[in-house]
């Protein structure tokens, strides 16, 4: 590993797994699963450190920068302690009507940009007429 990152991985936590993530996962984790994005999750083995986390802790290592929205519903639910089965034990096919996950984008080069925002690219429609102001007197 390069110092570069090293240091990366002492000082900062939204470039993947910080060192000392890594060490307790190392020492106490039990790998779960993947899922399409390439975020790893995990379950703690042994006993429990705060038992306001729940029966058991569970986090996820994330595959590049740390953003919540990278994961999808079903590890977020067991993230959450909604489910006990994890969505890589569960055989699980989505309905014809159900979208595939996308992270959020705010923020970034794909942000939704509507028809008529001041950022996107050309021409802003013209005013319509149909918008009549109100005058004190009416």
């Amino acid at each position: 590993m390069a110092l570069k990152d090293t240091l990366l991985r002492i000082f900062t936590w939204w470039n993947g797994q910080t060192m000392s993530l890594a060490l307790y996962t190392a020492r106490s984790g039990q790998r779960v699963g993947t899922d399409e994005f390439g975020n790893t999750y995990y379950r703690a083995q042994g006993a429990l450190i705060d038992r306001s986390v729940g029966t058991e802790r569970r986090w996820v290592v994330y595959n590049g920068y740390a953003d919540a929205s990278k994961v999808p519903p079903g590890w977020r639910s067991w993230l959450c302690h909604n489910g006990d089965v994890p969505p890589s034990e569960e055989s699980y096919a989505p309905r014809a009507w159900q979208k595939p996950h996308v992270e959020n984008l705010t923020g970034t080069s794909g942000a939704y940009r509507p028809r008529g925002s001041q950022l996107n690219i050309g021409q802003r429609p013209a005013a319509t007429g149909d918008y009549e102001p109100w005058s004190p007197g009416n």
